[in-house]
C-alpha cells in the first residue's frame, strides 16, 4: 500500500507532532507537513513575532528539504497559516528572505485560529524531490 511513499526525517527539525511524517517522497515530489517555529534543540516555539516564529518555521522546512536532497529553490507551492492575518506584512517578509528566485512558489496564506500549541505560524511545502 504504501509503495513509492518514503518517510523523510531529520533530527534537524522539530519531531511531528502527532501520527504523521516530517516530509513524503512521492512521485518526483516531497510534501512538507506544517512546520511551527519551533526550535529543534529546544523542543519549544521561538520568543518573538509572527515573522521570528515564521522564519524559524522555514529554517524547519529547509532543514526536511536538505534531509530529503532537494532544497528551498525546489519549493513549487506553500500555505501559510497565521493566527492573526494582521501578521500578514510580517510573515511575508520573513518568507521573502527565503524564497528569493526569479520564479517563487505558488503560495496561499490564510487565518487560522486553531494551530497548534499556541503558534503564531505553521508553513507547509510541496518541493520538487
Amino acid at each position: 500500500m504504501d509503495e513509492g511513499l518514503e518517510e523523510i526525517g531529520t533530527p534537524y527539525a522539530p519531531r511531528a507532532l502527532g501520527a504523521y511524517s516530517q516530509a513524503v517522497r512521492a512521485n518526483g515530489f516531497v510534501f512538507v507537513s506544517g512546520q511551527l517555529g519551533i526550535d529543534p534543540e529546544t523542543g519549544d516555539l521561538v520568543e518573538g513575532t509572527a515573522g521570528d516564529q515564521a522564519a524559524q518555521a522555514l529554517k524547519n522546512i529547509k532543514s526536511i528539504l536538505d534531509a530529503a536532497g532537494t532544497g528551498m529553490e525546489k519549493v513549487v507551492k506553500a500555505t501559510v497559516y497565521m493566527r492573526n492575518v494582521e501578521d500578514f506584512t510580517e510573515v511575508d517578509k520573513a518568507y521573502s528572505q527565503v524564497f528569493i528566485g526569479s520564479v517563487r512558489p505558488a503560495r496561499v496564506a490564510f487565518g487560522n485560529n486553531m494551530i497548534p500549541k499556541g503558534a503564531l505560524v505553521e508553513i507547509d511545502v510541496i518541493a520538487l524531490a
